[in-house]
């Protein structure tokens, strides 16, 4: 039988799972290529074949996105795989517009095909959108557990953008691991608090062969998501968070939505910053799609050293990348805490930018006066820490899950806003996770 031609749509995260889930070893098909966009300087590589199986003896080799239509009528492509999350649906459609007018199937694989079953109890922590609060919800969920005397190892959505043969797996225990694996800042913001709390967290490329290393260590598997993305386990509980401050977001974006039908429970967090407005129109779409879930609220306060520095300061804010770039948002904690301590004046930094930075601004045009923490490589961290010491301010308020001051120096005094999960009233996380006790 002739093997049908894929190409899997991707961003060096949900694609290479679902080819190892699905494609590696499946004779039905040939994966033709790999294509790949949002995060920068992933495409122009190759899926190796020390990862890719028997099947691919020479790698399959990974193009921009850019080229999609090209790779599709070159190579006579019968079916395209779209494979990566955080995307309004009219943009799901556009690319299933353009890969239908080029003569092929456009799919996407559901957690039938995708999942993979773990020999312990897991619990998934999802949601809707990027930056709605996965991280502080995933360490809470861990202290819980901790407290009750079990042993969590959780496992993080993938962000394989080095060597992806030395990243098929990947244990984080202390932070000298950081620099072992030369973790860019968006890996650190993931990875530092769990390893801060005592936590072990595994990452990487081959998420069944990370599954089967951290069962050996753990009562209870945590799977820590990326993006709005689909657990890559199949889970016991599943915990999808929303976002009053996109209300209506959660029926809009894919997967998204799928998370939220799936969930058994529903965190919506920011509550004490959202409107009552929007909040209520969040629980009603809650309930139109998942009227059986368990409907937890939280707010994410916030918490600064030395607050009283901010007032009457002309302030350059820098906030988590991913969360201002795709996440669309247009303020996050940083923001709150300049408007909350009295900030004269929230710095503009777009005449101050350079390089990678600038390039980032051009593309994502809805940033704003806000400046995103991106460091998806060496370059773009140098391009970052110039941005700041270029900008005009008294002042820089960081708002990135880690303290950019340990790995960029900044000419110029800076303070940390952090954020937890708070739980108000009943039911709460602990109320649910019992069963695992």
């Amino acid at each position: 039988m002739q093997r049908k031609r894929a190409i899997i749509m991707g961003a060096a995260g949900r694609d290479f799972h679902n080819f190892n889930t699905f494609f590696r070893d499946n004779d039905s098909y040939e994966v033709v290529a790999f294509t790949a966009t949002q995060i920068p300087d992933i495409d122009g590589r190759k899926y190796p074949a020390e990862l890719a199986g028997k099947l691919y003896p020479n790698g399959i080799h990974i193009y921009d996105e850019a080229e999609l239509v090209n790779l599709i009528k070159k190579n006579n492509i019968d079916d395209v795989f779209f494979s990566y999350s955080d995307v309004p649906y009219d943009y799901v459609m556009s690319r299933a517009a353009m890969v239908n007018a080029a003569g092929s199937n456009f799919t996407m694989l559901g957690t039938n095909s995708t999942q993979i079953k773990s020999t312990k109890p897991v619990i998934g922590v999802c949601a809707v959108r990027t930056g709605c609060g996965k991280s502080q919800t995933t360490r809470r969920v861990v202290q819980i557990l901790k407290d009750a005397g079990k042993k969590v190892v959780s496992i993080r959505h993938p962000m394989p953008y080095g060597n992806l043969v030395e990243q098929k797996v990947q244990r984080y225990a202390d932070l000298s691991d950081l620099d072992k694996y030369n973790c860019t800042i968006e890996e650190r913001e993931e990875y530092e608090p769990h390893i801060m709390s005592g936590s072990v967290i595994y990452a990487g490329v081959d998420y069944e062969a990370i599954l089967r290393e951290a069962e050996k260590e753990a009562d209870v598997i945590l799977w820590d998501g990326g993006n709005n993305d689909l657990a890559f386990y199949k889970t016991d509980l599943l915990i999808t968070i929303v976002d009053p401050l996109r209300p209506g977001d959660e029926l809009f974006y894919f997967p998204g939505e799928a998370n939220l039908r799936a969930a058994d429970v529903v965190l919506i967090n920011k509550i004490d910053s959202a409107d009552a407005e929007d909040i209520l129109h969040v629980r009603e779409n809650i309930h139109t799609v998942n009227p059986n879930a368990v409907v937890i609220d939280g707010a994410s306060p916030i918490f600064v050293d030395d607050y009283a520095s901010i007032k009457g300061k002309r302030v350059l804010v820098v906030e988590d990348g991913p969360t201002l770039t795709h996440g669309e948002m247009t303020f996050g904690a940083g923001v709150v805490a300049a408007e909350k301590f009295g900030a004269a004046e929230i710095v503009d930094p777009r005449p101050y930018t350079v390089g990678t930075i600038t390039e980032t601004f051009k593309k994502y045009s809805g940033i704003g006066s806000l400046l995103p923490a991106m460091g998806y490589g060496k370059k773009q961290i140098k391009d970052l820490e110039a941005t700041i010491n270029k900008t005009d301010c008294d002042l820089v308020i960081i708002g990135t899950p880690i303290d950019l001051r340990k790995l960029i120096n900044i000419d110029k005094p800076a303070l940390r806003v952090t954020y937890e999960l708070q739980e108000i009233g009943k039911p709460d996380l602990t109320d649910v996770l019992k069963k695992f006790f």
